[in-house]
């Protein structure tokens, strides 16, 4: 018996995925059948939903968002990137520090990165946020995100 649980221990550690007590495991629910969502908020705005994709650099929200969280004190400029959008296209996007998300319920992120998108894009949840969560897992049966490295909410 131990040995099996030493051999069970040591390729969970050589794959880097270990089942944490502090997984974070969150409802993924799908629209249209082509894209997958999370329910989330942001701080200074409220509850949203996330587009996860994992081939995007940086959460990403909309201008009119933007303008919210400016007035709160709950977007602060950082820079300025050149980047490639998913259509190609070659685009300038200012990248702010967002004050604090929360992904799901329970899942809080402070101070994350978000590119700022022209128009009333949706939300995505991209990899500045999710980085931080790492190791991450998506899940398809039942769809479901686990997240490590979350802070926890705040009584």
């Amino acid at each position: 018996m131990l040995r099996t649980s030493l051999i069970t221990t040591a390729l969970l550690l050589l794959t880097g995925h270990t089942c944490l007590a502090s997984d974070t495991n969150i409802p993924v629910h799908e629209k249209r059948g082509e894209t997958l969502y999370v329910a989330g908020q942001i701080q200074g705005y409220g509850t949203t939903e996330f587009l996860i994709d994992t081939g995007a650099s940086y959460l990403a929200i909309n201008q009119d968002m933007l303008k919210i969280l400016q007035q709160g004190g709950h977007a602060k400029f950082l820079r300025k990137l050149n980047g490639t959008m998913a259509d190609g296209r070659r685009n300038t996007v200012p990248i702010y520090s967002i004050s604090g998300i929360v992904i799901g319920d329970n899942c809080v992120l402070s101070n994350v990165e978000a590119a700022v998108l022209p128009g009333n894009t949706r939300n995505i949840l991209g990899l500045s946020a999710l980085r931080r969560t790492a190791p991450f897992t998506l899940s398809m049966d039942p769809p479901a995100l686990s997240l490590n490295g979350c802070e926890k909410p705040q009584a």
